[in-house]
């Protein structure tokens, strides 16, 4: 397998349009280059960067509502939280992640491609919470859904929402984090496909819309 980045493919025009197709490519570059020197990306993955990685993370923008705040749990090299950012200008984002060499990475990234609608936060989920709150909390391959839950639900507020990028066991692990799911207080948990004639196969979520907490409930009735 070549380890060069290849050229995108044709459909890469339609999902990143406009003023996204530069900043597009340019991620793809930094993707290739500093991103695998520093061990963010593997060698291996550079031939798979269009498909698997950036096509894979534009499409999430399907599920994602207008004009929200969201937050990026362990954003790694950008994917998806970067990748939204560039798709969608009409929303704000916040790359969270913990270890520094990824952080300084994402930094980089922003100032690269000048995007003026990312913020990048080093720390964790649970250090977070309690301390901002958001619209939709995004993760990709980050920890198990049931343990995922755990860390996303406080970032959230009443009606926020959860979209966690799976894959072949998605309908599994909802099925396994029902317990965590009714303990939260969660409104609704599905699966959802987005990439339909752009990514093979589309992409699969598990979509979780945060309700009233336990903890929140009893804060509405203090007052």
């Amino acid at each position: 397998m070549s380890d060069e980045l290849p050229a995108p493919p044709d459909i890469a025009r339609d999902v990143f349009a406009g003023e996204a197709w530069e900043r597009a490519n340019a991620f793809a570059q930094l993707l290739a280059g500093p991103g695998v020197v520093r061990g963010l990306l593997g060698p291996r993955e550079v031939p798979r960067i269009w498909d698997r990685h950036l096509l894979n993370c534009a499409v999430v923008a399907e599920a994602v509502p207008p004009d929200v705040h969201l937050v990026d749990i362990g954003s790694g090299a950008g994917l998806p939280g970067l990748v939204l950012a560039i798709v969608r200008q009409d929303i704000r984002v916040t790359l969270l992640e913990p270890l520094l060499r990824r952080t300084v990475f994402l930094e980089e990234c922003v100032e690269a491609l000048k995007l003026d609608n990312v913020e990048v936060l080093r720390g964790r989920a649970e250090e977070l919470a309690g301390k901002r709150e958001f619209d939709v909390a995004s993760a990709r391959a980050v920890a198990p859904l049931d343990r995922l839950l755990k860390w996303a639900m406080p970032l959230l507020h009443e009606g926020g929402e959860l979209i966690a990028m799976k894959g072949e066991r998605a309908a599994e692990e909802l099925a396994e984090a029902e317990p965590q799911l009714r303990a939260i207080g969660a409104r609704t948990a599905e699966l959802v496909t987005v990439g339909h004639g752009k990514v093979e196969p589309p992409a699969t979520l598990v979509r979780v819309v945060a309700g009233r907490t336990p903890e929140r409930a009893r804060r509405r009735r203090r007052r």
